[in-house]
């Protein structure tokens, strides 16, 4: 459990608070690129409790600055794109992507009134379907070398959704190797194609799916160990005397995690504020196979969301469209095959801000306890200016910050921690986009 001085610490991101400048040390998710029309690219964006505008460059960059006019307060997201810049509606002011303001046609002409006007804005850069900024101050670091920002594009597919509580449940709910035990259990091994459905698939080797596999091994072995991104977490599941299922994911440190998704899938999901009770899930998916066939994944993605805002149709106000009849024979959770709804539900049930006073953590949650306290440690870092994890200074470290590698396959019991990475590197050698990873 935490105190509730430090469960305040962790979850409260808005403008000014100690994890939110941790936050925005980094670069986070904006918006999807797919969300922005083409006829008018210009959107409304909440990031970290602050009220922004995202549109697109004339030069195809992207431009983040503050939803409203310094001069009386209007709503920029409804402004004209012209002259190299956003135009405010009310007056004419005319702001430019570093937000200074370049245009008062009001003012007299000879006027230089515009040269003290300045609104927020954030540098951009888009990254395999998402565009992120950075809300710190000072110099941007580099990207990382993580997989996920180097796969070729044909190779990605990208999302998000919205949930409906704080940020940290979230991050802790994806990095909980021992809840697809019981919350992603499938009692009827259905077989039709939905999101997810790695988890009613055979597992390699074994004549058992992963759903199955993980139900029957409800109690995995599970390690913590740090890396520069974050945490490497191992779930560590024994089939018989001679074989283990071996699960490894990753927390990328702060907000992020990276799973594997079947034999050959990964993704990378970042769990990033709106404000402190609402968070966007933002995800890039990889495939080191096979070109991803982006209309199928957007197809089973949008079936289950309402635009524009992203929400999943199962939500609080229908139970997550919990079905009893369906937890008795179906899934365990009784609301549909989607596991990321059974996530959702897990996550927001909460309420929108966990009080971590009371809950009772054990063994089980030893990836939980240990993201805490080296989230606890990173914010007392930074407000210092001592280095964090999972940050890059320069380009050599952001090399260094490559992988993570998140497997799920079977291996002999008496060498595991071998034999993962070797399959890893057998992965990563045969991948056709293996020449662009480090």
């Amino acid at each position: 459990m935490l105190s509730h001085e430090d469960n305040e610490l962790v979850t409260r991101t808005g403008p000014g608070t100690p994890a939110g400048n941790l936050l925005r040390a980094y670069w986070q998710p904006a918006a999807l690129v797919s969300e922005m029309s083409p006829e008018r690219p210009v959107k409304p964006v909440r990031l970290l409790g602050e009220d922004l505008v995202l549109y697109k460059k004339d030069d195809g960059g992207w431009a983040l600055v503050s939803r409203f006019c310094a001069h009386r307060g209007v709503d920029l997201s409804f402004g004209r794109l012209e002259d190299g810049g956003l135009r405010c509606l009310y007056h004419g002011w005319l702001y430019g992507a570093d937000g200074r303001c370049l245009e008062q046609p009001a003012e007299p002409e000879r006027s230089r009134f515009h040269e003290k006007v300045r609104i927020a804005a954030y540098p951009c850069q888009e990254r395999n379907g998402i565009v992120f900024a950075y809300l710190g101050g000072g110099t941007p670091p580099p990207f990382p070398d993580y997989d996920c920002f180097l796969a070729p594009e044909e190779y990605t597919f990208a999302f998000k959704g919205l949930w409906e509580c704080n940020w940290l449940q979230g991050v802790e709910g994806g990095i909980d190797p021992s809840h697809v035990s019981f919350l992603h259990r499938f009692l009827d091994e259905d077989p039709r194609e939905t999101y997810g459905q790695q988890f009613r698939e055979e597992v390699e080797g074994t004549g058992k799916t992963l759903s199955s596999i993980v139900g029957e091994s409800f109690r995995p072995d599970i390690d913590v160990e740090t890396d520069v991104h974050g945490l490497r977490v191992f779930a560590v599941r024994t089939l018989s005397q001679d074989l283990r299922h071996v699960r490894v994911t990753n927390l990328v440190f702060p907000n992020a995690f990276v799973v594997p998704f079947g034999n050959d899938k990964v993704f990378c999901q970042w769990h990033v504020p709106v404000d402190d009770h609402n968070h966007y899930w933002y995800m890039i998916f990889y495939d080191f196979r096979e070109k991803t066939d982006k209309e199928t994944l957007l197809r089973q993605r949008m079936a289950g969301v309402t635009l524009p805002d992203f929400r999943s149709t199962r939500n609080r106000d229908n139970d997550w469209g919990f079905d009893p009849g369906e937890q008795k024979s179906r899934t365990y959770t009784g609301m549909g095959l989607d596991i990321n709804v059974h996530d959702q539900w897990a996550v927001e049930s909460m309420g929108p801000i966990q009080d971590r006073t009371v809950e009772r953590l054990g063994v089980s949650d030893r990836a939980v306890t240990a993201n805490r306290r080296l989230l606890l440690r990173s914010i007392a870092a930074h407000a210092a200016g001592r280095p964090v994890p999972g940050l890059a200074t320069d380009e050599a470290s952001a090399a260094a910050l490559r992988g993570p590698l998140a497997v799920d396959t079977t291996a002999p019991a008496g060498g595991w921690q071998q034999h993962w990475r070797d399959q890893e590197a057998k992965r990563r050698a045969e991948s056709p986009w293996a020449g662009v990873l480090p």
